[in-house]
């Protein structure tokens, strides 16, 4: 039997997944009834995820011709109760299907009449015990009038007019179902409004931190600010804010709102009247972006709008990840212009963004629920050690040439790499022929020896602890890093994106060469020399300079290229239909918590090495990068209040758990960033850069 019905994932909002099968018979029930052609009308009905969903009847049924009542889950309470002749179940809010009941007229209008009594009283007593607790009750308007309504449906029925008392039930049914949604829906704008004005308020508390401490606002603060005057202002406005948040939580405590309730406001409080506390720094912002001339006020406003531009595109592509291929296929073309113009004579790097970019824009075309391709794993493994091969000859041919002093080291210990490259390309190339072995024994059912799963654990471990001993320069510590993560990824990879490594890594080297022609051509002045940078507890070096307005695209750059480490091989939805051959390698007997510990962290891999190049660029162009962090999370939260927006407790499972998991991710990213930069740190913090003479100037 074919199985053309049986697709989509578990919990999704296909109609094969929703669609129910209800079978009806017996005393009570209608007969059933001929279609008169062989093509569905649209009668009006539509289900609770507003979907029309008019499945064909399966042909093996038997049923071909033969008219269908479609009807909610919810409905079903009260055409049981019906059935038996009880009263409706007492919270059920599901709409009595007359199609299915062979009734006369006089019973089929006493029937929806208690059905729709028994919603309306479920209405009111929502709206009691609402106004029972509540300081200022606003009361459902269109309801107001409810006993005419039913004392006109009495006449009605009196009077032996079905049709229109039949007509009113109707219509009081469907306005006690929105009274019922108002009342379940009252507090939402109180909640909602004091919840996006504490995001916003922990927002504009994150960015007067940044403008006073990795900026040269802070100069200007120091100058402009009188502590003494200061200590006034902030004693009145916490005193200020001490009685709002009384005053707020009597009130909440007098309409007996939960706890939860007194943690939103009492927040939101707190951080605006940490905000009203630094007015004078406010005041001393706001006159020094007025004195600015018109062209630097339009730098600042395209910029913000940039900004906002590609976080709303970033957003976009939680719902359509094919928005990464258009991204990076421009991104390509205007990399590769900004390289040509202002890097006269390097084409070929030009020419090498452009290809880059272009080659991972095609892995968002791909399907997210990965196809086995265990050849294309295979072969991924020489392209990874091609492109190590590419990145030692960048290395030994960067002699005389001081732009490629940027990413590499002058005083390098060649003898001692040499080594390890050559050690780190065989785990490489072992972890490849142990791919193709591991598919070989799963495709001739032959169980994976314990040896096997021995190798492939030493090579996945030893292989992430040499890169710890590779040369500090920019160039071969990020190419040890890219090696040594890649055999556990090949591993663990069972298609396309074992490919995608090599490319998400290729854009990630393309970023870097980028940040060093801004660097080159801006700030290039004589002989380079290699010097020490450890990040200091503040984030950034020991002569880290003040953050630029330009310095933005460092941020939005991240968390492009932190999404599409996740985007480029999948999305929600592929992570609860994943693979599970994905960790054959290592364990064949089934154990779910070390099956998902494996998986999380070949999701983790790729977000390590964006998190390795953001701590290199930060070094490379010396900006603070716990600054640079705190901007990734303004921007987060930003893009966290859209989706706050977006959650919805309508559709399928899949459609409300997607639009939960967006928001709580992004809430939750802020300290994920944190946590893999801490991680990171054990490879990224003792990489050495070149020094050269920076700018400390204002930011325009």
């Amino acid at each position: 039997m074919e199985n053309n019905f049986i697709i989509g994932s578990h919990g999704d909002g296909h109609p094969s997944n929703t669609d129910t099968p209800l079978v009806a018979w017996g005393a009570g029930i209608k007969n059933p009834r001929w279609l008169i052609s062989d093509s569905l009308s649209d009668d009006g009905f539509r289900f609770v995820d507003e979907h029309k969903h008019d499945m064909p009847t399966p042909t093996e049924w038997g049923l071909r011709g033969i008219e269908r009542v479609d009807v909610n889950q919810a409905d079903l309470a009260p055409l049981m109760a019906t059935i038996v002749g009880l009263p409706c179940p007492v919270n059920s809010v599901g709409n009595l299907p007359l199609g299915y009941l062979s009734l006369n007229k006089a019973e089929e209008v006493e029937a929806v009449f208690a059905n729709t009594k028994q919603i309306l009283n479920q209405f009111l007593q929502k709206s009691r015990l609402k106004q029972l607790s509540s300081l200022y009750f606003r009361p459902y308007k269109s309801l107001a009038n409810f006993s005419s309504f039913l004392d006109q449906i009495e006449d009605l029925i009196s009077a032996r007019e079905y049709k229109a008392a039949l007509k009113t039930c109707h219509i009081l049914r469907a306005m006690s179902l929105e009274g019922l949604h108002y009342f379940q829906t009252y507090d939402w704008l109180m909640l909602m409004a004091t919840i996006t004005l504490g995001y916003i308020g922990w927002m504009m508390n994150l960015t007067l931190h940044v403008l006073q401490s990795y900026t040269f606002f802070g100069n200007i603060f120091l100058k402009k600010t009188q502590e003494s005057s200061l200590r006034i202002t902030k004693k009145n406005v916490y005193l200020s804010g001490c009685l709002l948040m009384t005053l707020l939580s009597v009130i909440l405590y007098l309409e007996n709102s939960p706890l939860l309730y007194h943690a939103y406001i009492s927040m939101t409080v707190f951080l605006w009247t940490q905000i009203l506390s630094k007015l004078q720094l406010l005041n001393a912002i706001w006159k020094e972006l007025s004195t600015r001339n018109f062209i630097s006020k339009m730098k600042l406003l395209s910029v913000l709008m940039m900004s906002f531009i590609i976080l709303e595109f970033l957003v976009a592509s939680f719902f359509n990840r094919k928005l990464y291929t258009w991204f990076f296929l421009m991104a390509g073309i205007l990399a590769a212009l900004h390289l040509f113009f202002i890097a006269s004579g390097r084409h070929i790097m030009a020419l090498y963004l452009w290809s880059s970019c272009w080659f991972l824009s095609m892995f968002t075309l791909m399907p997210a629920e990965i196809p086995d391709n265990n050849p294309l794993v295979v072969a991924s493994g020489g392209l990874i050690v091609l492109i190590g091969m590419a990145s030692r000859w960048i290395q030994s041919s960067s002699r005389g040439d001081n732009f490629k002093l940027y990413i590499v080291q002058m005083s390098e210990q060649r003898s001692q790499f040499h080594k390890l490259f050559l050690v780190q390309a065989s785990l490489v190339v072992v972890s490849s022929l142990m791919v193709w072995l591991s598919t070989s024994h799963r495709a001739l059912k032959k169980e994976l020896l314990p040896v096997h799963q021995l190798i492939n654990w030493s090579i996945a471990v030893v292989s992430m602890i040499l890169p710890l001993f590779s040369p500090p320069s920019i160039l071969s510590r990020l190419t040890s890093i890219f090696l040594g993560f890649a055999p556990p990824f090949l591993l663990l990879s069972i298609g396309y994106e074992a490919v995608f490594y090599s490319a998400f890594a290729l854009v990630l080297m393309g970023w870097i060469l980028l940040e060093c022609v801004n660097l080159y051509s801006a700030e290039y002045q004589g002989p380079l020399h290699v010097r020490n940078l450890e990040d200091n507890p503040t984030g950034g070096g020991y002569n880290a300079r003040s953050l630029q307005l330009s310095d933005i695209r460092i941020p939005l750059f991240f968390m492009v290229l932190f999404n599409i480490a996740f985007f480029g091989t999948g999305n929600f939805a592929s992570i609860a239909s994943f693979e599970i051959s994905s960790v054959y390698r290592f364990i064949t007997i089934f154990s779910p918590f070390l099956m998902a510990a494996l998986l999380i962290f070949k999701l983790f891999i790729p977000f390590l090495l964006v998190i390795c190049v953001f701590s290199a660029i930060s070094k490379l162009i010396r900006v603070p990068r716990l600054g640079c962090y705190f901007i990734v999370i303004i921007f987060s939260d930003l893009m966290t209040i859209h989706f706050f927006f977006l959650v919805r407790n309508t559709g399928s499972w899949m459609e409300i758990g997607n639009s939960i998991s967006h928001f709580g991710l992004m809430s939750a990213q802020v300290v994920f960033v944190l946590l893999l930069l801490a991680l990171t740190s054990i490879y990224t913090r003792d990489i050495e850069v070149p020094s050269q003479k920076l700018s400390w100037g204002k930011a325009t």
